[in-house]
């Protein structure tokens, strides 16, 4: 099985990949976690790679195609791969089509993950987390038990990170319907675009998730 998820930060994507990785023994793929284990393998692409990322230049479509292509080769993949973060362009996506087909496979499903931009805004915007154990609240949906004190080791530190703040929680979900948005179209075109209401339930998005995969 060969998976797309699309979504934007916040939207539950990590959660439901790692779903899908337990229940089908499929492979999530980060394109930075790739990026990161194609440098330190120190090949010839990794260090052409890691030559790039430290100029401070974006890592070109042809050279991502290369990495993805070397990694769903490994065993691992033989049951399937979920891509996480690529494509983001048009390009990018004819570009991994073109390498698929060369090696005989395809791709069953594009799953976007639809979300309300304010609400997620406002569901991410209320995170915070304790600065000494790092257990997860929010300010609404999950405080602590006794107000002030972390549940799990009694600390009355807490942090927020600096780009859960709503402002920028609405720049970044507005950057990424820009950039992604004509994925859409060429996805649906194909027939394997899939969309779910990412605002519902975890439990219910796997759910929905789960009656879109079983259709092979």
């Amino acid at each position: 099985m060969k998976l797309i998820l699309l979504g934007p930060p916040g939207a539950g994507k990590g959660t439901q990949a790692q779903e899908l990785e337990r229940r089908h023994h499929l492979i999530q793929l980060s394109t930075g976690d790739m990026l990161r284990a194609t440098i330190a393998s120190g090949s010839e692409l990794g260090k052409e790679v890691k030559g790039i990322v430290e100029s401070g230049a974006l890592v070109p479509d042809e050279i991502m195609i290369r990495m993805i292509s070397e990694r769903i080769a490994q065993p691992d993949c033989n049951n399937g791969f979920i891509l996480d973060g690529f494509p983001r362009t048009t390009a990018q996506a004819e570009a991994l089509d073109k390498m698929l087909s060369e090696k005989g496979l395809k791709l069953d499903h594009v799953i976007e993950m639809s979300v309300d931009a304010d609400v997620l805004a406002h569901r991410i915007g209320g995170r915070y987390s304790c600065a000494k154990c790092g257990a997860g609240y929010h300010d609404e949906f999950q405080k602590p038990g006794v107000d002030g004190l972390c549940d799990h080791c009694g600390s009355q530190e807490f942090s927020r990170r600096a780009d859960d703040k709503p402002e920028t929680v609405k720049a970044r979900l507005e950057a990424y319907e820009k950039q992604t948005a004509p994925l859409l179209p060429y996805y649906r075109e194909r027939g394997q675009l899939r969309s779910v209401d990412a605002m519902a339930s975890i439990e219910d998005v796997t759910q929905e998730i789960e009656r879109i995969v079983a259709v092979g």
